[in-house]
């Protein structure tokens, strides 16, 4: 989708290795007596990162004290640097890294644990970077965004691997398949022009491509990476069985459709571990889970919950722009996005009950992601800052 402003003046091409930006990026917090500021770490801490006490942002408030159950350095971090909204956030698979990408063109890489130090930044887009994501062996960075592009980086060197053009519209998406796939880098990207397209990281152009003439917001590949699911500002989402794709037709046929928003689909989430379900957020504000196995259920029967509470779209065109992408827990316990009212909604997936609404952000809170092997959450807003922090279900009552 367009976004609500465009980054300004684009940068010369594609860079070949991550390169530290100057530190007129560095956004620096007055520090207090009760917080540790940590910035320019060996001379490659890019970046301001504010450590604070129980109490701040992702945590219960003064009311609850959480029991430390993570490897974090503090419970809550505060990162910052972006120098505009951050549109997305992804843990690496091993989670000792994460990814963040941003409408001030770039890609920002961080350590998890530690200091959380800034190490590297990706200069691959001209324009807003609107997601980011990493291969299963977390040896690569994939990327979309305004100018049009899809980007395959080096998630080490920083170097750019590949560049597709192909898109005629802005693209708002991207989805690589899984490790359960088969092992091939095959990749996804949908974009405004009505265009999902299939890559191979091995071939320098799209191998087949999915056309639905309305402009496609979010795409997520099943755990098998057999079935790629589509949405769409129409609120459906399209499921196309990958092995029925080919270069000549571009017209195939959903093999199902779930169809229960009523409107524009922001984000698309499979689940980790088993990849039985899928969570999609809307612009109608609801959050659903969808059984996606392939023979189980009828058509009707694949709504199998709805997640209410989250403030995800408003009349305010501000708002309504942004894609608010979902995240699970690898557990499947878990789901959660953030709101348009600068929270981070958490929810009990069995029960539908919300177990916590973070406050902390200054924005809108566009991307949350879990940690693959700890209780902890990471979020992105459009207040130029990242938290990352821990959550336990046995929050101590003071």
């Amino acid at each position: 989708m367009d976004p609500k402003r465009k980054a300004d003046d684009p940068v010369l091409g594609l860079q070949g290795s991550m390169a530290a930006p100057s530190m007129a990026l560095t956004k620096r917090s007055k520090p207090d007596s009760s917080s540790k500021e940590t910035t320019d770490f060996d001379n490659s801490q890019l970046v301001s990162v504010k450590h604070g006490s129980v109490s701040s942002a992702l945590s219960k408030t003064s009311k609850y004290k959480v029991k430390r159950t993570s490897s974090l350095q503090a419970p809550n971090v505060q990162m910052s640097g972006h120098d505009g909204e951050v549109l997305s956030c992804r843990f690496s698979p091993s989670g000792n890294e994460f990814a963040s990408s941003s409408m001030d063109k770039t890609i920002y890489l961080w350590k998890t644990f530690g200091t959380n130090e800034n190490y590297g930044v990706i200069r691959a887009h001209s324009n807003a970077v609107l997601q980011v994501q990493w291969s299963f062996d977390g040896e690569r960075l994939y990327s979309v965004s305004a100018d049009k592009s899809v980007v395959i980086s080096d998630a080490v060197t920083g170097k750019s691997l590949k560049r597709y053009k192909e898109h005629s519209g802005i693209v708002n998406s991207t989805c690589a398949q899984s490790r359960y796939s088969g092992g091939a880098d095959i990749l996804s990207s949908g974009s405004d022009d009505g265009f999902v397209l299939i890559w191979d990281s091995r071939q320098k152009k799209s191998t087949s491509q999915i056309e639905y003439k309305l402009p496609i917001t979010s795409v997520a590949y099943s755990l098998a990476g057999d079935t790629i699911f589509a949405g769409s500002i129409d609120g459906n989402i399209s499921a196309f069985d990958v092995r029925k794709l080919n270069d000549k037709d571009n017209k195939p046929q959903p093999v199902f459709v779930l169809r229960g928003h009523q409107d524009t689909i922001l984000g698309l989430q499979t689940s980790p571990k088993t990849g039985n379900f899928l969570i999609s957020t809307s612009a109608d504000n609801t959050v659903n889970k969808w059984n996606i196995r392939p023979f189980a259920v009828s058509q009707e029967a694949r709504l199998e919950r709805v997640f209410f509470g989250a403030l995800l779209s408003s009349p305010n065109s501000s708002i309504s722009n942004n894609l608010i992408r979902p995240a699970i827990s690898y557990d499947e316990t878990r789901v959660s996005t953030g709101t348009a009212d600068r929270c981070v909604a958490v929810w009990d997936i069995q029960t539908s009950a919300m177990t916590y609404k973070l406050p902390g952000h200054k924005g809108i809170v566009n991307q949350v992601d879990f940690h693959p092997k700890e209780p902890v959450l990471l979020s992105a807003s459009s207040d130029k800052t990242l938290f990352i922090g821990e959550l336990d279900s046995t929050a101590i009552k003071i």
